[in-house]
């Protein structure tokens, strides 16, 4: 498995070894030893998948303390372009965001550790997206900053996406009060 780090700390790009032949591909998609050997303890306590259509954006979502979650992410079929946005306030990088295109043909997977909102635009038709959480899904803890915030900057690539209405609501940045 290769490991791939960024400017901002804590979330690692992984690439994991694909054994391919004839008949197809196979791969790892967990394994704790080597997964806790980059990433530091984690212990994953559900496993999500979605499904989405072209050009729709989902996020920018987050859980609070206690059940603030880290998510291992990847895309089973289709393609994203994932973005995380640090919500670490004693963090040099609070604010910032990061966009990096999964896809099914380089089975590629990022790791976002808590402290960070979450989303993803859906670049291809019957996109399945799968995620490993580190706590459950608590819905009087999850919070959403909306999509397409002017002080967050996000390009999207998409011009109407498909967002929900809750997506839609989402607060401001400049309105978040960091509890990470």
């Amino acid at each position: 498995m290769i490991a791939e780090y960024f400017e901002i700390d804590g979330p690692v790009l992984l690439t994991p070894r694909v054994f391919s032949d004839s008949r197809g591909y196979f791969l790892e998609t967990f394994n704790k030893d080597r997964y806790c050997e980059i990433l530091g303890p984690v212990d994953f306590v559900q496993d999500n998948l979605s499904s989405s259509e072209l050009h729709v954006v989902r996020g920018l979502h987050f859980q609070t303390p206690p059940f603030d979650q880290g998510k291992l992410v990847s895309v089973v079929r289709g393609a994203v372009v994932d973005v995380i946005v640090d919500l670490r306030k004693n963090s040099n990088t609070y604010g910032r965001h990061l966009a990096v295109e999964l896809n099914e043909e380089e089975h590629k997977q990022l790791w976002i550790p808590p402290g960070f909102a979450h989303g993803f635009l859906s670049l291809r038709k019957n996109t399945l997206f799968s995620y490993k959480c580190t706590a459950p899904y608590t819905p009087p803890s999850e919070r959403t900053l909306l999509w397409n915030d002017p002080d967050l900057a996000i390009n999207w690539k998409v011009d109407e996406p498909i967002v929900s209405e809750k997506d839609a609501q989402g607060e401001f940045f400049r309105n978040f009060e960091s509890p990470f």
